[in-house]
This record gives C-alpha cells, structure tokens and sequence, in this order.
C-alpha cells in the first residue's frame, strides 16, 4: 500500500472515508494524523515527518491545517463547535481536536517535533497507547492516586471509539465548563506560570494522567510505554523506542529572557524535591500486561504481576 498525503481541508478527501477504516476492531489503524497552521513546515519539521513516513511506509498519512481542522469539527462533531471555539488558548483547541480526530478515525497522533527511530507496527495491537512523560509535580495527582508521573498527548494511538479518548474527550468538555473541577490540579502552582499550568490541566498531560488515575478499569485498557528508569531524565519524553520529542513548546506564554530563568529555575528546584520523593519508589511504575509486536522489548511495557 503506497502513502497517501492528505492536507485534509477535507479530512476524508473528498467524501472518501481513509482506507484502513476496515482495520480488525480493537486494533489501531494504520493512519498517521497530525496537525499544523498549514502544510509549509519549517526544515526541521519536515525531516521528522519524513522520517516518519519513511519507517511507516504502508501507513494512511493525514494533515490538518487550521482550514481543516474547522471543517472536520463542523462535519464530524458539530455539537462540540462551540466549546472548541470557547477555548480560551489556541493550543487547547488543537489539544481537543488531536482527541477528537484520533477518536473518530483511529490512528496515531504525533506532534510535528516528534523525531522516530522505529516502525510503529509493533503497536498496532495495543488498542490504546500512551507514552511516559515525566514526572510530576502534582500534589493532586501523588497524595489522591498515588500518581508521580504524567503520560504525554504528543504522542499516542488508538482505535476508533476507544473508551478512554472518550473519557478523556468528556474530562476537556467538564474543565470547559466547570473550573472548580480543574482548582484542585492547580494548587501550589506559581501565579506566573497559572496559564501554562491551566492548559496542562485542562487539556493536556495533566488532564490525560488524571482522567488514567480516575478510571483504573480504562487504565487497563491502555499501554503506558515506561522507560526503564522513570527517575532518569534522559528517558522522559520518549515514546518509549520509537521515537522522542523535541519539546519545542512553542505553545507557552512568551515571557522576558530573565523571567523565563528565573521560572525555569523554579522548576528545577520544585523538580529536585518532588523527584525525591519519587526515587524513594523506586525506578519502575506498574501499569499493565500487554504485549507488543514486532518492535517492542520488555523495558517498553513493565508487566505487572
């Protein structure tokens, strides 16, 4: 099966449902989905999508511009159009939309930034799959599930209808609509970073690990891809052997050279003692047992007993 790039102003091309719709249920398709301003990418960003589709040469490839992004709101998910409009930071629209569009269509979502290094057919037969992030620095999310880490959204798959994207999907729509459930993930965070930390927590990373620690039976639906020491920094941001983000961030707030410092300063430290108290857990989070084809090793899924 050759490649087919659709810059989907129509994101069926032309009325055309995408080709491995017939894929067996429960596993994920193979469909590549992103998303962008428009389809002129820097050079940077053009070596990892060719990259990408060079390792996954029998895989759907789709690209929404703003333009399309629109109209496949309009035609898939016209009850939602006005809490994707009401998004207050453009980011969190393009976060709802990559759940929505995977939700649909099934298929993986990766960032543009997102550099691969292996063929992700091994997956396939996940169902659901997530990569590690990082971890955390919730107090929400360690004292009430026990949860130090954060699974990431610039990466993942899934197949079509899959229960958890559906939860996730549900959880966007209630931070949306009722702040009050969004204060507890909010505690503790510094007024100058409260912006950053409400998209984290309404749309991204940290609404996605809460929606995971909140539904331990779709927890057991999903394959977390952990590194094997969750404690190593060099291993956070890696969608487990098949690729790694780059971590551009172009999504945060623009702030002065000094006040960008100082904050990431902050961080750092706050980092240092919340890691401390993860490594007393020691480097392996348990999740569950699932296998993978072709393109995975023991250290991709830790099995739980």
């Amino acid at each position: 099966m050759e490649m087919r790039n659709v810059v989907a102003n129509d994101p069926t091309a032309g009325g055309e449902r995408p080709r491995n719709d017939a894929a067996t249920p429960g596993r994920i398709p193979k469909r590549l989905i992103q998303t962008g301003k428009n389809i002129e990418l820097p050079v940077k960003l053009k070596a990892a999508v060719a990259g990408m589709k060079l390792l996954n040469p029998d895989f759907d490839y789709l690209f929404f511009d703003d333009e399309g992004v629109g109209r496949f709101m309009r035609q898939e998910f016209p009850e939602y159009c006005q809490v994707f409009e009401s998004f207050r930071f453009p980011i969190q629209r393009y976060d709802f939309f990559r759940y929505l569009a995977v939700y649909r269509l099934g298929g993986f979502y990766f960032d543009l930034d997102v550099f691969h290094c292996s063929g992700l057919s091994g997956l396939l037969s996940a169902g659901c799959v997530f990569p590690f992030e990082d971890l955390n620095m919730n107090r929400h999310l360690r004292t009430c599930h026990g949860m130090d880490w954060h699974i990431g959204n610039y990466a993942f798959g899934a197949a079509a209808g899959h229960p958890f994207l559906r939860a996730v999907i549900e959880n966007c729509l209630k931070a949306q609509r009722d702040p009050g459930w969004v204060r507890p993930m909010m505690r503790h965070t510094t007024p100058l970073l409260q912006q950053d930390y409400w998209v984290l927590n309404t749309t991204g990373p940290g609404l996605i690990s809460r929606t995971l620690a909140e539904n331990p039976r779709l927890a057991e639906t999903v394959m977390v891809l952990f590194p094997e020491d969750v404690c190593d920094r060099r291993t956070w941001h890696h969608f487990g052997r098949f690729g790694v983000h780059l971590m551009d961030g172009t999504w945060r707030k623009r702030r002065g050279f000094l006040v960008n410092r100082l904050l990431l300063f902050w961080e750092d430290l706050k980092m240092k003692s919340f890691s401390r108290e993860s490594v007393q857990r020691g480097k392996i989070r348990l999740h569950w047992d699932h296998e993978v084809e072709n393109n995975s090793t023991p250290a991709d899924v830790p099995k739980t007993k």
